[in-house]
């Protein structure tokens, strides 16, 4: 299956797709979890439902500080419950998300922002024209390819134009097969990837993206990295 193919929205075919047909969209609208990515192997990551649905705090304002001064608006892949992008606004940078989730849809719009509901890999608005593009919150692992995801992101850019990527924080580089699983269930299979900053360059680098920059804040780790 594609990265296209496995993120886009559930059009009511009868197939159920990930962060749609799954616990994620409730735990949103609730604004908590419990909520993890369970593995094929029976191991499980923690998902922060509640920090991405509370105000933007910590090492975010970080991402929200090199997006102020930059040319063009501010595009955040994955946005989830949209606190970024209500940081964004209030700090006066234009920004817009996108999430296949409605839930997360919904909610970036009651915080006074705007998001599309399609995959990062559907036709997006200005393509070529954003000023920054964010891969926060472990979205690296959409489509369980990073290296296209990277390579899709920086096709989002504007020439100058700045993609802050949030790595894992320790030196990982994986692949697995998971579920997003909460106490009422779990939902269909997917591949999610997951990638330190080493592994993460080396991807990048492979696209025609270069490191502008490498920082550490509160216990996350980030990338800027721009077109070659």
């Amino acid at each position: 299956m594609s990265p296209r193919t496995a993120l886009r929205p559930a059009l009511r075919t009868g197939t159920a797709e990930p962060w749609v047909d799954d616990p994620f969209g409730r735990a949103v609208r609730a604004g908590r979890g419990p909520l993890w990515l369970r593995r094929a192997d029976g191991s499980r990551l923690a998902l922060e439902v509640e920090r991405w649905c509370a105000p933007a705090a910590g090492a975010d304002h970080g991402l929200v500080l090199r997006c102020l001064g930059l040319s063009a608006p501010v595009l955040d892949l994955g946005c989830g419950p949209g606190r970024l992008v209500a940081a964004l606004l209030a700090a006066g940078v234009p920004a817009l998300g996108v999430d296949v989730c409605a839930a997360s849809v919904e909610h970036t719009a009651r915080l006074g922002g705007l998001a599309l509901r399609r995959s990062v890999f559907d036709r997006l608005p200005a393509e070529g024209r954003w000023g920054g593009v964010l891969l926060a919150d472990g979205n690296l692992g959409i489509g369980g390819d990073p290296g296209a995801l990277l390579a899709r992101a920086g096709a989002l850019l504007a020439p100058g134009g700045l993609l802050l990527v949030e790595t894992a924080a320790q030196e990982v580089d994986e692949v697995a097969d998971v579920r997003v699983e909460g106490p009422d269930g779990a939902g269909p299979p997917f591949r999610w990837a997951r990638c330190g900053p080493a592994a993460t360059l080396r991807r990048a680098r492979a696209v025609g993206l270069e490191r502008a920059e490498r920082w550490d804040s509160h216990g996350r780790s980030f990338l800027a990295l721009t077109r070659s």
